[in-house]
């Protein structure tokens, strides 16, 4: 079998000019070396704030790279140069803004200024995308709280089956 191709992609000014070292992304890539039992590959880039990038890199996951899942981190706040939402709302046919409402609802147990935060997702075609906050512990947090739907979402969108280690998560697919 392939292995899964899953799209890390960090949006940060800094980040992208190595101004400072991406550990947001490398947790992502911890989580999910630690989560999945499938074969997987990351495809990781490190992008400007820049929405038009952001968008064209997130088409290029999809499309060319034919990644199932699309992870970023990075962007999600009130700030000016914060744009992952808009750009993930330019290229998605559906938003599922369930996923951003449940990661707010975990990260208000830990922070107050978790009501700043507008992560979302969405399905571009057969990808599915997840925009996360920039801070590795929230990043952890919000990947616990939405991951258990995450397999069964690609198995509605058509992408790949997913399989997780059962002591790490417990996914949730409806009895067939």
């Amino acid at each position: 079998m392939d292995k899964i191709k899953i799209g890390i992609l960090t949006c940060s000014d800094r980040a992208a000019a190595n101004v400072y070292e991406d550990i947001s992304g490398k947790e992502i890539i911890r989580y999910m070396d630690e989560v999945l039992s499938n074969d997987w590959e990351p495809i990781y880039k490190i992008v400007p704030d820049e929405k038009e990038t952001i968008a064209g890199t997130m088409l290029e996951m999809a499309h060319t790279d034919q990644c199932a899942l699309i992870v970023t981190t990075g962007g999600t706040g009130p700030a000016l140069r914060d744009v992952t939402p808009e750009a993930t709302e330019a290229v998605c046919q559906k938003m599922l803004p369930g996923f951003g409402e449940l990661m707010r609802q975990v990260s208000l147990q830990y922070v107050a200024t978790a009501i700043l935060s507008r992560q979302t997702a969405g399905v571009l075609d057969n990808s599915l995308i997840i925009n996360l906050p920039g801070k590795p512990s929230a990043i952890r947090q919000c990947l616990e709280a939405v991951f258990p739907a995450v397999p069964y979402c690609l198995d509605l969108i058509g992408g790949p089956y997913l399989v997780c280690d059962d002591s790490k998560v417990k996914i949730f697919r409806p009895k067939q």
